[in-house]
């Protein structure tokens, strides 16, 4: 059960048409393939998991996407074709020429993703015997549909949309990703597609997308695991003719726009985090560095003590103190200031005078927490959003693959 409301409200974005179906992939029949389209002139950028194991296709997908700009996405759900060696290389690579085939375009122009079981052969047949279907389904109105055909172990599909004037024109952006458990950068087990009809040239683009990943999908964890698979897509249609140059007050309104989509994605695999029953933001401030913040943040963010803590509404905060004093930073924990919402659990290193174990209880027993760690020796201030860890977490990946 995911924490806090969802909407499903979005806008379709002009040049883009998507298609999704079942082809026999998952156990449970529901859609695992999914098709996007783009008109001709579209430009795309992509970041990519920094996994050593990084699956087969993101590495077929970062050569095509270095060749050129990207016509068609495919991407199937249930096997994460990674781990197969140089086999998967093949069968991502199969699967991309049968869609050239078929749609009259370069196998380069044609981008692979995965997300599943690792370490077991991708059902190619299953795919390339669906692409007629696939392709013949294709429309500016199945989103939705898109959404929910990436989903592994989500509840719900993540889908959202942003509306911007520029130039006295309406711009559209609009994003579906997908993704639960083995949640930490680079980038989380997710996958993440935007796009919008503002024509963006592909080094400005990969530019916006970089900034707006850094400060929403690479600030969530959920288990502190990094996938093999992680994938985050940003296209340019280009069909309203309003131009993002760089450095210009547009792309900055555009960024705007983009962060807080990509924020309210990435808040939305946290809320359908496996097992989740509570949504925790940390934030630290006051540290000399950037690095400095993500360390503690992540410390906390990433404790199973604290984890489990909250879970049970458990109002020992001791956890999260220990969980900052193992973090590997040089401060001063005599300077620390922690409060739990609008409540101060320490001040200057100590248990606050006014806390007491009923006001913590309270704010514990919340659905939705907010943690603040204020290092008081610096303007440096980052958030990072994490989950509880619940005794579901364990159950669904533990039967994962049974």
């Amino acid at each position: 059960m995911a924490v806090g409301e969802s909407s499903l409200d979005h806008h379709s974005i002009p040049g883009v048409k998507l298609a999704s179906l079942a082809c026999g992939i998952k156990a449970d029949k529901t859609n695992d393939l999914v098709m996007f389209e783009f008109s001709k002139g579209s430009t795309t950028a992509g970041v990519f998991t920094k996994s050593l194991f990084a699956a087969a296709p993101v590495e077929l997908g970062k050569m095509h996407l270095a060749k050129t700009s990207p016509k068609y996405f495919l991407i199937n759900s249930g096997n994460a074709n990674a781990g197969v060696g140089d086999a998967g290389l093949d069968d991502a690579s199969t699967c991309c020429l049968a869609v050239s085939q078929l749609a009259g375009v370069r196998p380069e122009a044609v981008i692979p993703f995965s997300t599943g079981v690792i370490g077991e052969r991708l059902p190619v047949v299953n795919i390339t015997n669906a692409l007629d279907a696939l392709i013949a389904e294709l429309s500016e109105d199945n989103w939705l549909l898109a959404a929910q055909g990436i989903m592994t172990t989500d509840t719900r599909p993540k889908i959202t949309s942003r509306q911007i004037s520029i130039d006295g024109e309406c711009i559209t952006l609009t994003g579906i990703a997908k993704g639960a458990g083995m949640i930490q950068p680079n980038m989380a087990t997710m996958l993440a597609y935007i796009a919008t009809d503002a024509a963006i040239e592909t080094e400005v683009l990969q530019t916006l997308l970089t900034a707006a990943v850094e400060t929403s999908f690479n600030r969530i964890t959920v288990d502190s695991d990094t996938s093999t698979n992680d994938s985050c897509m940003l296209t340019a249609t280009g069909v309203s003719k309003v131009v993002i140059e760089a450095d210009s007050n547009n792309a900055t309104v555009f960024l705007e726009a983009l962060v807080s989509l990509c924020q309210e994605l990435a808040h939305g695999i946290i809320r359908d985090a496996e097992g989740a029953t509570k949504f925790i933001s940390v934030r630290v401030k006051g540290g000399s560095t950037q690095k400095e913040c993500l360390e503690v943040a992540y410390s906390v963010a990433n404790s199973p003590l604290m984890k489990t803590a909250l879970f049970a509404s458990d109002a020992n905060w001791g956890r999260i103190v220990m969980a900052i004093g193992k973090a590997d930073v040089d401060i001063d924990v005599k300077k620390l200031d922690v409060f739990l919402g609008d409540v101060q659990l320490m001040a200057r290193g100590e248990k606050d005078s006014n806390y007491s174990e009923s006001i913590g209880a309270e704010i514990f027993a919340k659905q939705e927490i907010d943690i603040l760690i204020n290092i008081n020796n610096g303007a440096f201030d980052e958030t990072v959003w994490t989950s509880d860890l619940s005794h579901e977490y364990v159950r669904i990946n533990a039967e994962y693959r049974t």
